[in-house]
């Protein structure tokens, strides 16, 4: 049976160093949350605490109706007892065991009876697709089917949330696509409430029912892979979740309109508040969000094609817009030449304007 889980306050310090600070979410049962962010920004840290494989310094966790961490009160559930199963980045499948000892190893300390033990370990093999392999040495497996061994461990004994560190990195492009596929399969079909943790951003947005993009120890923005993508709070969370054309830019406000002046053209964007006249911006929009001006466009970019890319189905060419490049994605029917002057048309509801001042906060 899945649980959901309460984050609240969560601060962990390493010496002077704030690791974790004031981290706030809730995952419901059932639901596949990931924890997104650059290497030190504090996700495994808060996974970790999650696990209690680290002590917070201060804050609350809550699994279910039990609260399971809250140093104020001086409360610490071990590890072993908060019904979770954990997969770690490194797997820790353990070389002198078979494929049915490690897996069997948690119900073993548990001291579950030995006929239990066979019925769960074969049932559980069966899930990850190893029931075939139950009998072969670790050393002798892929990496793939390593991570197949770590997932089942966790899952043996039939934890209330799984605990997910970074289980795809160390795995080639293939086998990661793969696995991805088959963890997001499993845990629906268990309902198992999951919080994963990732650098990838596609991972988290092909797996996740929620999100939370981690920066410097704090949560920058939570929602849903589509709320991330289109409503981005910041600049941070924009650049973090695809790939993102910056255009610097000069705001004009006059007779009630806004426009963003840059080197090689201009766009009209919706008047917003927090404007001055004059003041420096950087515009940000998706490669997506870009087209060749074609008749009857609004040409709101010019500059040269400076590379082309064939990709199969389209091309992804780099166009100089003054001191920028601008990608975007083309039909491979046009064909632009390298050197060539193209007119731009940016879809202005895709366009985010950001303060210059928070351009280059990653």
């Amino acid at each position: 049976m899945s649980a959901n889980v309460a984050v609240r306050g969560l601060v962990k310090r390493f010496g002077t160093t704030t690791a974790v600070d004031g981290v706030d979410f809730d995952v419901q049962a059932g639901h596949f949350f990931t924890l997104l962010g650059p290497s030190g920004c504090g996700k495994t840290t808060t996974l970790r605490m999650i696990a209690g494989l680290e002590k917070p310094d201060a804050g609350e966790i809550r699994v279910g109706d039990r609260v399971v961490s809250a140093p104020g009160r001086r409360v610490f559930v071990p590890p072993e007892r908060r019904g979770m199963g954990m997969v770690f980045q490194s797997y820790a499948v353990w070389p002198h065991m078979t494929v049915f000892q490690n897996v069997a190893f948690p119900l073993v300390e548990r001291k579950v009876k030995k006929g239990e033990i066979r019925e769960r370990v074969a049932a559980t093999l069966e899930q990850v697709g190893l029931g075939h392999l139950a009998d072969r040495p670790a050393p002798a497996l892929s990496g793939g089917q390593q991570q197949r061994v770590a997932l089942a461990r966790a899952l043996v004994a039939n934890p209330e949330v799984l605990l997910l560190d970074e289980p795809l990195s160390n795995l080639d492009a293939r086998l990661r696509e793969q696995m991805r596929a088959e963890i997001h399969g499993m845990q629906r079909r268990l309902g198992i409430t999951t919080i994963f943790v990732t650098h990838d951003q596609l991972e988290a947005m092909t797996l996740s029912d929620r999100v939370a993009v981690m920066r410097d120890g704090r949560i920058e923005q939570i929602g849903t892979p589509r709320d991330l993508y289109e409503r981005p709070a910041s600049q941070y969370v924009m650049d973090f979740i695809g790939n993102v054309n910056h255009v610097p830019a000069k705001i004009s406000l006059a007779g009630g309109t806004m426009r963003a002046r840059v080197d090689g053209g201009e766009v009209a964007l919706p008047p917003t508040d927090g404007w001055s006249d004059g003041d420096d911006a950087v515009l940000a929009f998706r490669s997506e969000a870009v087209s060749l001006a074609r008749a009857g466009d609004t040409a709101h970019l010019r500059g040269t094609v400076t590379a082309a890319t064939y990709l199969g189905g389209a091309v992804e060419y780099v166009v100089r817009v003054g001191n920028s490049d601008v990608r975007f994605r083309g039909a491979p029917s046009d064909v632009l030449a390298l050197g060539s002057m193209v007119a731009l048309s940016v879809n202005v509801p895709d366009v985010s304007a950001w303060h210059a001042r928070e351009s280059g906060k990653r």
